[in-house]
């Protein structure tokens, strides 16, 4: 329970910002966030899990180079295009296909460790990523309609806030692994 709640903490931060910057949520679109975030965090600890050890330098190489890249990508775009909404109303969607397969990707490359770490201890991956994608998706529709209940205070600064989040959850990603 301990390593779901804390592979789910980005996916949880991620989906506030998600939520701030949807005007009209609906429980389905909550619900396409966290199953997303859910489903790839229940399925990143099975492929890591299998990869095994012959992966293992590869991927602990660079797994937080992809995901603060990834993050920070998305969150830099989310602020240049803060700059621009009073010209244009458009803003990153949370919602699209693309940019939800990214930040469930980004945010779930963690749990591919914590699944190769699992298959050097031997243990059975299938109740670990279970219990990852429940806790993911719960914390996930949490974080949705928080995000989405109180954006609305900040109005225009919610794509600033949301991308400086993003990029804030990519550089502790790097420091953690970095140090």
């Amino acid at each position: 329970m301990f390593i779901a709640f804390g592979l789910a903490m980005d996916a949880f931060a991620v989906s506030i910002t998600s939520g701030l910057t949807i005007k009209s949520l609906k429980i389905n679109n909550a619900l396409r966030i966290a199953i997303f975030f859910g489903l790839f965090q229940a399925i990143m600890p099975l492929i890591g899990w299998l990869a095994g050890l012959s992966f293992r330098d590869f991927i602990s190489g660079v797994d937080h180079w992809i995901a603060f890249g990834l993050l920070s990508i998305i969150g830099c775009k989310m602020i240049y295009e803060s700059s621009k909404m009073e010209l244009s109303n458009k803003r990153i969607n949370p919602l699209n296909v693309y940019v939800l397969l990214m930040l469930s990707f980004a945010t779930s490359i963690d749990a591919l460790a914590v699944g190769l770490s699992l298959s050097f201890l031997n243990v059975s991956i299938a109740l670990p990523a279970i219990i990852i994608g429940i806790v993911t998706f719960l914390l996930s529709i949490f974080g949705v309609y928080l995000g989405n209940r109180f954006g609305h205070y900040f109005e225009r600064k919610i794509e600033i806030i949301g991308g400086l989040i993003l990029i804030g959850i990519g550089i502790k990603i790097l420091i953690e692994h970095l140090t």
